[in-house]
């Protein structure tokens, strides 16, 4: 048999699976959507020519148009320039956020599912993080810490990791049981490598779909955060401290508060959409139905 007969049906079947995941309206939605705010922060120098910090004492209050796309806020600064550039922040916090609740939050669940006598001790401290409501808890430990992007992060992925840990420890706790680790148990491996190459494996779709939503998640806290005036310090423009720069002014110039709006619910929705879409695209019930 030749190498092109043998690649053959990896390569249809690698087509299929894009196919199926560009023909999914949910997932295609979300991933546009999610695509314009992470190019909206990469290009924000090139399409946003004027610095988001200077201010123009003579042009302040400038509504929407040809010069200034976005309006003016109350010092002149362009809000155009002040969303591209804080979709930087926004997004970065974002990310940042769930590679630390994602990290934090598995090593936690694939513990707590494997071992019986770890169980309950961290278990029980992942529901006691979990019974104080989400926002008030960051905002304590971010007042703990103090207003910094870094502290918004460390506070936003202590809020969720419990969450992502629950996910894991789920899955983990039915792998366990199956033939496949109790083989590997048989053949002399060792815990590490049962983790490592059997249980974080089969976890990885349940864990990417709640990642997805912790980063809808993070993206809302991070702006509650900067509106009370505990992210990441001005001048640096973000979502969040965009609208609390212009909520005295929403009747003179509601456009400083619509436009950054705006751009944390296309973020939010984008990322909750792909969260659906890969949620049901990696759902194995869906894969038999189809097939």
């Amino acid at each position: 048999m030749t190498d092109a007969a043998v690649q053959a049906p990896a390569l249809m079947r690698r087509r299929s699976a894009w196919r199926r995941y560009a023909t999914h309206r949910l997932f295609a939605a979300g991933a546009i959507l999610c695509s314009i705010a992470v190019l909206l922060a990469i290009f924000a120098d090139v399409l946003a020519v004027r610095s988001p910090e200077r201010t123009r004492i003579s042009a302040t209050f400038q509504p929407p148009s040809d010069t200034y796309l976005m309006g003016t806020d109350n010092l002149g600064r362009d809000v155009w320039s002040r969303v591209a550039h804080g979709s930087r922040v926004s997004i970065l916090i974002g990310l940042a956020t769930v590679m630390l609740a994602g990290i934090a939050g598995t090593l936690v669940g694939l513990f707590a599912g494997y071992y019986r006598r770890l169980d309950e001790p961290l278990m029980r401290l992942m529901d006691a993080l979990m019974s104080f409501p989400a926002l008030l808890l960051a905002v304590g430990i971010t007042a703990a810490l103090g207003p910094s992007a870094t502290n918004v992060v460390i506070a936003i992925a202590v809020v969720y990791a419990p969450r992502t840990a629950r996910i894991v420890r789920a899955s983990t706790l039915v792998l366990r049981e199956m033939d496949f680790v109790m083989g590997a148990k048989a053949a002399g491996a060792t815990d590490l490598r049962i983790l490592l190459r059997h249980l974080l494996p089969n976890c990885l779709g349940p864990l990417v779909v709640q990642l997805t939503f912790v980063f809808a998640y993070a993206v809302l806290a991070e702006a509650a955060l900067s509106f009370l005036g505990m992210g990441p310090p001005p001048p640096a423009p973000s979502w969040g401290n965009v609208i609390s720069d212009g909520r005295d002014y929403l009747r003179e110039a509601p456009w400083i508060c619509l436009f950054p709006g705006l751009a944390i619910s296309i973020t939010v929705l984008g990322l909750n959409l792909l969260g659906d879409g890969l949620r049901d695209l990696l759902d194995p019930r869906m894969k038999i139905q189809e097939s």
